[in-house]
C-alpha cells in the first residue's frame, strides 16, 4: 500500500515538473507586433545579478558557442527531439552578471510569466533527472544548460520557443530530460543570491 501511495506522488511530482514543455504561445498583448516567427529586431535578454547585463540577439550570437543533444519529454509523455542544440552556455552568460555561487538558483522566464528556478547544483549540470528514448529513468550523463538558438542547424523559431530557449544537452545522443525545465521565448535571467 505505501509502495502504491510513494508510485502514485512520484508520478504526480513528475507530472508537475513536466508540465511546461508544452506551453502555448504567449498572450496576444506579450507578443510582438510584428510577425513573431521572424522578427527578433525588438527581442533582448537582460541578466540580472551584482550587475545588469542585456543582450541582443546579435551580442547572444556573438559568443562562443556550444552545441550539443538535447532530448525532452512532456507532462504527458510526448517526446520532442532528438535535436541537435546550439546556443550559449547559461554560466557563460551568468559569469558577466556576477556569477553564481553553492546556494545561488538562477531564475530564468519569458513574457508569458512562465518561470523556472535552476539551483546551483543544476547550473553546474548535476541533479537533473534523465530518461532514455524508452523513457526508462538512467543515470544522468553530464549535463549543460544552453540558452538554444539554434535546432538542428536552423534559427529557432517563434513556435518553437526562439529566439531564445533553454535546453538542456549532453555530448550522448538519446538523454531525455524533463521538458518543463526547457522555457520556450527566454528574455529574464535572475540570479538569486542565498
Amino acid at each position: 500500500m505505501i509502495r502504491a501511495i510513494a508510485g502514485i506522488c512520484a508520478m504526480l511530482v513528475l507530472f508537475c515538473c513536466c508540465a511546461g514543455c508544452t506551453s502555448t504561445a504567449p498572450a496576444a498583448s506579450t507578443q510582438p507586433a510584428t510577425s513573431p516567427v521572424d522578427d527578433f529586431s525588438s527581442w533582448n535578454l537582460t541578466v540580472n545579478g551584482t550587475t545588469r547585463q542585456v543582450y541582443s540577439l546579435d551580442q547572444i550570437r556573438a559568443l562562443p558557442s556550444t552545441t550539443g543533444n538535447g532530448f525532452a519529454v512532456s507532462t504527458v509523455g510526448i517526446k520532442y527531439g532528438p535535436y541537435t542544440c546550439t546556443g550559449v552556455l547559461l554560466t557563460d552568460l551568468l559569469a558577466p552578471a556576477g556569477g553564481i555561487s553553492p546556494g545561488d538558483q538562477a531564475w530564468i522566464s519569458a513574457p508569458d510569466g512562465y518561470l523556472w528556478v535552476f539551483d546551483y547544483e543544476q547550473v553546474q549540470g548535476k541533479g537533473f533527472i534523465t530518461f532514455n528514448e524508452d523513457l526508462k529513468e538512467i543515470t544522468s550523463p553530464p549535463l549543460r544548460i544552453l540558452l538554444m538558438y539554434e535546432q538542428d542547424g536552423k534559427p529557432l523559431t517563434y513556435d518553437d520557443g526562439g529566439p531564445l530557449r533553454v535546453a538542456i544537452i549532453s555530448d550522448e545522443k538519446g538523454v531525455v530530460t524533463e521538458g518543463s525545465a526547457w522555457v520556450k521565448w527566454v528574455d529574464k535571467i535572475e540570479i538569486k543570491k542565498k
